[in-house]
């Protein structure tokens, strides 16, 4: 399995052999990347949650459609990184350490209020 460097590495040389840097600022990564999210969730669209699971175990077309959106997703999550100046790894380990700040165990567990909910709540308790 590749790394993300790898993949980076990959899609650079795939973006600079067709001379498409000159397109990639970070507000058109920025725009390109929302317009796949949009094609995933897309996938989704008019399907009931059984549907989706009965699609992702047993439909090779709907796996390898599912497989290509998350892809270009990936794809521009890197470019946008990197003209961006981020180490997406360090990025998402900073991330986790706030969320489990934000949502502790003991307040959290179950639920899916936003971390201001819960903050509400536990003031409350202690009222």
């Amino acid at each position: 399995m590749a790394d993300l460097d790898a993949i980076r590495t990959m899609l650079i040389r795939f973006r600079d052999e067709r001379n498409w840097k000159q397109f990639h600022n970070l507000k058109n990564l920025i725009i390109s990347l929302n317009l796949e999210a949009a094609e995933l969730l897309e996938l989704t669209q008019w399907k009931s949650d059984e549907e989706l699971l009965r699609l992702s175990a047993s439909d090779e077309t709907f796996r390898e459609q599912l497989a290509d959106e998350c892809a270009d997703v990936l794809l521009y999550l890197l470019l946008v990184a990197g003209e961006g100046g981020i180490d997406l790894l360090k990025a998402a380990e900073n991330k986790l350490r706030k969320n489990a700040e934000k949502y502790p165990v003991e307040e959290s567990y179950g639920s899916a209020a936003k971390y201001t909910e819960l903050k509400q709540r536990s003031r409350a308790d202690k009222s």
